[in-house]
């Protein structure tokens, strides 16, 4: 065997036992290696949760996504939100938030779809007052109130007291899962104490209508009520009409009377 074939050999061996050890190497560094500090753990939906449904522990699972995607109020853990509310509609493969989820403590799951500051009033409708049966929990309304006339006559004035109302539940379903219109007997809606006063005097001076909202329409336009003026108080004048008051009254040289109009007084002197 010549000189140059046992050369070749011998590079052959020591390239072939290089790629060994770096592959080595290579696995052991990918084996032995730390979790990435730029991942953290979070929450996803696996199916689709609707508004107003519980979450179950098959509804979630857990995922690594990098920490600069993830919103702060984000979970890291399943059972964190297992057995909470959905306040709003969570997709398939959306993060689960904490803004998207209420706490159950108890009783019937609406009570848990209220924000602290407001509260849940239901109103009477049929197939006129609730839109054709369109309405659905989640959809925004305006409260038209219809009064008629106290003149006698049949003319009545409508007006729009309060906008921007969310449905909460429609007769006793909190849920979204229906697409066809369905006629029901009451809507719950959600306002604060104060809208909640004005509807129930408006319900029971005349009718309710309502009115459906496009939910990317957020603005109002109900100009604030003007305060009344406070009546002015009675003034103590003299008017024409005023009675007249006669004292008499003694002089040195002679007599004289005062004469009260109002609180004016005149003396007329007497001769």
């Amino acid at each position: 065997m010549s000189s140059r074939t046992l050369t070749l050999i011998g590079v052959s061996l020591v390239m072939g036992l290089g790629a060994a050890w770096m592959a080595d190497s290579w696995l052991s560094a990918r084996l032995n290696a730390s979790p990435d500090d730029h991942l953290r753990n979070v929450v996803v939906a696996t199916v689709e949760i609707p508004f107003g449904q519980m979450v179950e522990a098959q509804q979630v699972t857990t995922v690594r996504m990098p920490m600069d995607t993830i919103p702060d109020d984000a979970f890291d853990a399943s059972e964190k939100a297992v057995g909470k509310i959905a306040t709003f509609d969570i997709l398939r493969g959306d993060i689960v938030r904490g803004a998207r989820l209420s706490e159950h403590l108890g009783g019937s799951t609406l009570a848990s779809l209220i924000a602290p500051d407001k509260r849940a009033i239901s109103v009477r409708v049929d197939d006129v007052v609730g839109v054709g049966g369109f309405l659905l929990p989640g959809n925004r309304v305006d409260v038209l109130a219809t009064k008629a006339s106290n003149t006698g006559s049949n003319s009545a004035t409508s007006r729009t007291i309060l906008e921007n109302l969310r449905v909460l539940a429609v007769d006793q379903t909190a849920g979204t899962d229906k697409t066809q219109p369905v006629v029901v007997r009451a809507v719950t809606l959600e306002m604060s104490a104060s809208e909640a006063e004005a509807l129930v005097t408006a319900q029971t001076e005349g009718k309710l209508q309502l009115a459906l909202r496009n939910p990317l329409n957020l603005e109002k336009k109900i100009a604030a009520v003007a305060p009344v003026a406070p009546a002015a108080p009675a003034m103590a004048v003299a008017t024409a009409e005023a009675p007249k008051r006669v004292v008499q009254r003694s002089s040195g040289e002679g007599g004289g009377i005062t004469v009260f109009r109002g609180i004016e007084a005149k003396v007329v002197n007497i001769r």
